[in-house]
Protein backbone atom coordinates (compact mmCIF):
# COMPACT_ATOMS: atom_id res chain seq x y z
CA UNK A 1 0.00 0.00 0.00
CA UNK A 2 1.43 3.45 -1.27
CA UNK A 3 0.20 5.92 1.64
CA UNK A 4 0.32 9.52 -0.09
CA UNK A 5 -2.34 11.94 -0.07
CA UNK A 6 -4.26 12.30 -3.58
CA UNK A 7 -3.68 15.98 -4.15
CA UNK A 8 -5.04 16.50 -7.24
CA UNK A 9 -8.03 14.92 -9.38
CA UNK A 10 -8.74 15.39 -13.24
CA UNK A 11 -12.13 14.49 -14.68
CA UNK A 12 -14.05 15.00 -17.13
CA UNK A 13 -17.61 17.56 -16.90
CA UNK A 14 -20.29 14.33 -15.64
CA UNK A 15 -22.57 14.64 -13.18
CA UNK A 16 -21.02 11.52 -10.91
CA UNK A 17 -17.46 13.93 -11.32
CA UNK A 18 -18.92 17.85 -11.10
CA UNK A 19 -21.29 18.03 -8.44
CA UNK A 20 -21.96 19.43 -4.47
CA UNK A 21 -20.93 16.49 -2.64
CA UNK A 22 -17.96 16.26 -4.54
CA UNK A 23 -17.38 19.34 -4.21
CA UNK A 24 -17.54 19.43 -0.36
CA UNK A 25 -15.74 16.42 -0.08
CA UNK A 26 -12.42 17.90 -2.18
CA UNK A 27 -12.39 20.85 0.05
CA UNK A 28 -12.91 18.98 3.32
CA UNK A 29 -9.52 16.89 2.19
CA UNK A 30 -8.12 19.48 0.22
CA UNK A 31 -8.11 18.04 -3.16
CA UNK A 32 -7.92 19.93 -6.35
CA UNK A 33 -10.52 19.55 -9.26
CA UNK A 34 -9.37 19.77 -12.59
CA UNK A 35 -12.37 19.54 -15.19
CA UNK A 36 -11.29 18.32 -19.17
CA UNK A 37 -13.07 20.52 -21.58
CA UNK A 38 -16.05 18.81 -23.29
CA UNK A 39 -15.77 16.43 -26.11
CA UNK A 40 -11.75 16.45 -25.72
CA UNK A 41 -10.23 12.68 -24.84
CA UNK A 42 -6.97 14.53 -25.46
CA UNK A 43 -6.96 16.59 -22.92
CA UNK A 44 -7.36 13.03 -20.40
CA UNK A 45 -5.26 11.16 -22.79
CA UNK A 46 -3.25 9.10 -20.24
CA UNK A 47 -6.92 7.96 -18.71
CA UNK A 48 -8.35 7.32 -22.19
CA UNK A 49 -5.23 5.59 -22.36
CA UNK A 50 -5.99 3.16 -19.64
CA UNK A 51 -9.25 2.64 -20.01
CA UNK A 52 -8.32 1.81 -24.09
CA UNK A 53 -6.31 -1.04 -22.37
CA UNK A 54 -8.54 -2.53 -19.37
CA UNK A 55 -11.11 -2.97 -22.74
CA UNK A 56 -8.44 -4.68 -24.62
CA UNK A 57 -7.66 -6.95 -21.49
CA UNK A 58 -11.16 -7.85 -20.92
CA UNK A 59 -11.86 -8.61 -24.36
CA UNK A 60 -8.87 -11.15 -24.66
CA UNK A 61 -9.62 -12.81 -21.58
CA UNK A 62 -13.21 -13.31 -22.83
CA UNK A 63 -12.25 -14.55 -25.85
CA UNK A 64 -9.54 -16.78 -24.66
CA UNK A 65 -12.17 -17.97 -22.12
CA UNK A 66 -14.11 -18.63 -24.55
CA UNK A 67 -16.97 -16.29 -22.17
CA UNK A 68 -19.68 -15.42 -22.52
CA UNK A 69 -20.13 -11.56 -22.96
CA UNK A 70 -22.50 -11.32 -20.49
CA UNK A 71 -19.93 -11.69 -17.88
CA UNK A 72 -18.18 -8.11 -19.81
CA UNK A 73 -18.25 -6.11 -16.48
CA UNK A 74 -16.51 -9.11 -14.64
CA UNK A 75 -13.95 -9.75 -17.07
CA UNK A 76 -13.12 -5.85 -16.94
CA UNK A 77 -13.13 -5.67 -13.29
CA UNK A 78 -10.61 -8.11 -13.33
CA UNK A 79 -8.68 -6.73 -15.24
CA UNK A 80 -8.45 -3.26 -13.72
CA UNK A 81 -7.88 -5.55 -10.44
CA UNK A 82 -4.80 -6.91 -12.32
CA UNK A 83 -2.93 -4.15 -13.47
CA UNK A 84 -3.36 -2.63 -10.56
CA UNK A 85 -1.62 -5.03 -8.70
CA UNK A 86 1.07 -5.41 -11.61
CA UNK A 87 4.70 -4.27 -10.34
CA UNK A 88 5.77 -1.32 -12.98
CA UNK A 89 10.00 -1.26 -12.95
CA UNK A 90 11.04 2.33 -13.66
CA UNK A 91 13.34 2.67 -16.99
CA UNK A 92 15.56 5.40 -16.68
CA UNK A 93 14.08 7.12 -14.03
CA UNK A 94 10.66 6.93 -15.10
CA UNK A 95 7.46 5.10 -15.55
CA UNK A 96 5.28 3.99 -18.49
CA UNK A 97 2.90 6.09 -17.98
Amino acid sequence: TVNVPVRRIRTDNRTEFVNQTLRDYYEEVGISHEKSVARSPQQNGVVERRNRTLIEAARTMLIYAQAPLFIWAEAVATACFTQNRSIIRLRHGKTPY
